[in-house]
This record gives structure tokens, sequence and C-alpha cells, in this order.
């Protein structure tokens, strides 16, 4: 199982849950079993440029990575403005 931990922004948005456990081969396949999935992805499942992701604490570039059992991925919404 891969733990998912998303921002307490996206949680209330996943009915107050903020942490997942799921079944997962990559970073991808375990975003898109989210509830919230539509608010990470595009319609072309891109993931939205505001989102990191973090897999056990060190940041990934892209979501196609493999993860394990017991990894945890960390999503941490971005704040742009100027």
């Amino acid at each position: 199982m891969v733990v998912v931990a998303i921002p307490s922004l996206l949680a209330r948005e996943a009915g107050g849950q903020g942490r997942f456990e799921l079944e997962a081969a990559t970073v991808r396949e375990a975003l898109l079993q989210l509830p919230v999935r539509d608010l990470l992805f595009d319609e072309r499942e891109t993931l939205r440029p505001l989102v990191n992701v973090y897999v056990n604490r060190v940041q990934v570039d892209g979501v196609d990575g493999a993860v394990a059992a017991d990894d945890e991925i960390r999503l941490v919404a971005a704040v742009a403005g100027g």
C-alpha cells in the first residue's frame, strides 16, 4: 500500500479525508485514484503546474515514477502571485 497525503484545502474537497492508502505502481496511478483527481490533472491527464509532488519527502519531477509499498506521496500546492 502507498499512502497519499493531500493538503487540507484538497481534503475538504475529498470529504474531509487527507490521507489515502492505495495500491499503485506509479505516482500517476495513485493520484488518479483520488477523489480530487480532476483538481490535480487537466483533461489530458497532465498534472496542473501548481501541484508539487513529494515521494518520501523528496520532490519528484513528473508523476510517472515508480512507487513501492510503504512509500508516502505528499502533495503540496505551490503559492503563486506577485
